[in-house]
């Protein structure tokens, strides 16, 4: 008998039951494929493995204006660039099973057939408690069915063996923005179609137009309030559907529990409506971000645990990150939410033209938006569109979750010359 059973084992499940297990339960984590899930296998990783790549080829294609000289003419790998990427996914799987040691790790699908059996091919299981961490996949856009050559997700994408000439992108948020930063950079010739008014919908206007204007630049063609359905797919190599994300909530009938349309549903404890059954990640159709299914995940465990001393699952700092050349990233209230919810806020900004290490590093576009309530100074939320922007926001993070004002943020030393001094500058 398990204390608890986890069915998933991507970023939800794995830290989940590393949690468990430090707490003294007897767990068992069940994966049907890979153990890392979405993110190590076919998201987060990879992807950004792939943007490290473009990178180094930018910075080399910029290396004149750096005093240096080079003789050969920098040329994508696109074969070896891929095995890149397989290595460090490998690698890093093999370190996260390593981390398993202690805990009975079940290979295969997971059939469940009450509140407190589950069966594998090789294995009936007795538990206590189950957490189903079962993930998400691309959503399949109605009319643009996944055919792995023609159409394809955002999952078989990076499974190409040679870079499209030309690409369609549908959906401008963060995977399609990222995948279009990839393929330009790689030598496609980008379209991106977004139904929305701006790219990067519900993120900050200010920062979407920036990223707008920076892809033209690039020869990226951006169609905002376009409709797919209106373009003709015969004028591209290939097209690339990322629409969003839609939770895998089947196999779950023997249970009985709640869903909505987005997910599982869950109360703020995690815990859905039977007692001992609980859900964490995508499957919750929450926020679909690798560092906040790892914190669901460990509030899931540390709940099943203790449950006389049960936490909610509710902090509402969750810094998000998107990849592009410049990065974008943001924490709490944009300036649209912002205004909904005070009576006056102020706007402090700061442009990377101004940083010195920006400019040393030639990556001075972009700028750091920092706001705050006109009353009382409290930090509400940022968004910074620059250099490290993914690294720089996790300062803003701390500062709304320890409730700072301006005053207070503005009087911390920074070193010179930084990215991160230009966070001060921002204050000013």
């Amino acid at each position: 008998m398990y204390d608890l059973t986890i069915i998933g084992a991507g970023w939800a499940g794995f830290n989940a039951a590393l949690r468990a297990k430090s707490l003294g339960l007897k767990v068992a984590l069940i994966e049907e494929s890979l153990v890392g899930g979405t993110c190590l296998n076919s998201g987060c990783i990879p992807t950004k493995t792939l943007i490290q790549s473009i990178k180094i080829l930018e910075k080399i294609k910029k290396a004149k204006s750096f005093g240096i000289d080079i003789n050969a003419v920098a040329q994508p790998n696109f074969p070896e660039i891929q095995s890149r990427k397989e290595r460090i996914i490998q690698q890093l799987r093999s370190g996260m099973e390593s981390r398993l040691s202690g805990i009975d790790l079940l290979r295969g699908h997971a059939k469940i057939l009450d509140s407190q059996r589950i069966k594998t091919p090789d294995n009936r299981i007795q538990t206590k408690n189950i957490l189903l961490a079962t993930g998400s996949r691309a959503f399949e856009l109605p009319g643009f069915s996944f055919d792995g050559k023609k159409v394809i997700s955002s999952e078989q994408i990076l499974n190409l063996t040679k870079i499209p000439g030309s690409l369609l992108i549908i959906g401008g948020g963060v995977i399609g923005c990222e995948f279009a930063q990839i393929f330009s950079s790689l030598g496609s010739k980008i379209t991106i179609v977004e139904i929305t008014g701006q790219l990067l919908p519900g993120v900050d206007n200010e920062i979407a137009k920036k990223l707008e204007t920076i892809f033209k630049k690039k020869k990226i063609t951006v169609k905002t309030n376009t409709d797919a359905h209106s373009i003709d797919l015969n004028d591209f190599e290939q097209v690339l559907v990322c629409v969003g994300r839609s939770a895998k909530i089947e196999g779950l009938e023997n249970l009985d529990i709640k869903t909505g349309k987005t997910g599982i549903s869950v109360d703020d404890y995690l815990q859905a409506s039977l007692a001992n059954i609980y859900a964490a990640g995508d499957c919750t159709g929450k926020l679909m971000l690798a560092h906040f299914a790892s914190y669901q995940g460990i509030i899931a465990a540390e709940n099943i645990a203790n449950p006389s001393n049960a936490k909610k699952a509710d902090n509402p700092v969750v810094p998000s990150c998107i990849f592009t050349a410049p990065e974008i990233a943001f924490v709490g209230l944009n300036e649209t939410q912002a205004k909904l919810n005070f009576s006056g806020i102020k706007i402090n900004k700061f442009d990377f033209l101004g940083s010195g290490m920006a400019r040393i590093q030639d990556e001075a576009e972009g700028f750091i938006k920092v706001i705050s309530d006109e009353k009382t100074g409290k930090i509400l939320g940022a968004g910074i569109i620059g250099p490290k922007a993914t690294e720089l926001i996790s300062v803003f993070g701390l500062a709304i979750s320890s409730g700072l004002d301006i005053k207070t943020l503005k009087a911390t030393i920074f070193a010179h010359p930084t990215l991160s001094e230009a966070i001060v500058e921002a204050l000013e």
